[in-house]
C-alpha cells in the first residue's frame, strides 16, 4: 500500500508538470502556426485580388501574335529596301 502511494506522489509531483510544460509548449507552437495561417489567408486574399485582370492575358497574347506577323512582314519588306 506504501508502494501505491509512493506512486501517486511520484505521478503528482513529477509526471503532472512535466505533461503540463510539454502541453504548453505544443499550445504556443500551435497559436503560433495559427497566427502565420492567418497571416498567409490575408495576403494570398489581397494578393487574388490583385489578379482580377489576368483574364485579359488571352486578348494580349491574340494582339501579340498578330503584331508578330505585321513585324516580320515589316522587316521583310526593309530588309529588301536595304
Amino acid at each position: 500500500m506504501a508502494l501505491w502511494w509512493i506512486g501517486n506522489l511520484l505521478l503528482l509531483v513529477v509526471v503532472a508538470p512535466v505533461v503540463i510544460m510539454l502541453a504548453n509548449r505544443v499550445i504556443r507552437r500551435a497559436t503560433e502556426i495559427r497566427k502565420y495561417a492567418d497571416d498567409i489567408l490575408e495576403h494570398g486574399v489581397g494578393l487574388a485580388g490583385n489578379l482580377d485582370p489576368v483574364p485579359a492575358l488571352g486578348a494580349t497574347a491574340a494582339s501579340i501574335s498578330r503584331v508578330k506577323s505585321l513585324a516580320v512582314r515589316y522587316l521583310g519588306a526593309a530588309g529588301k529596301l536595304l
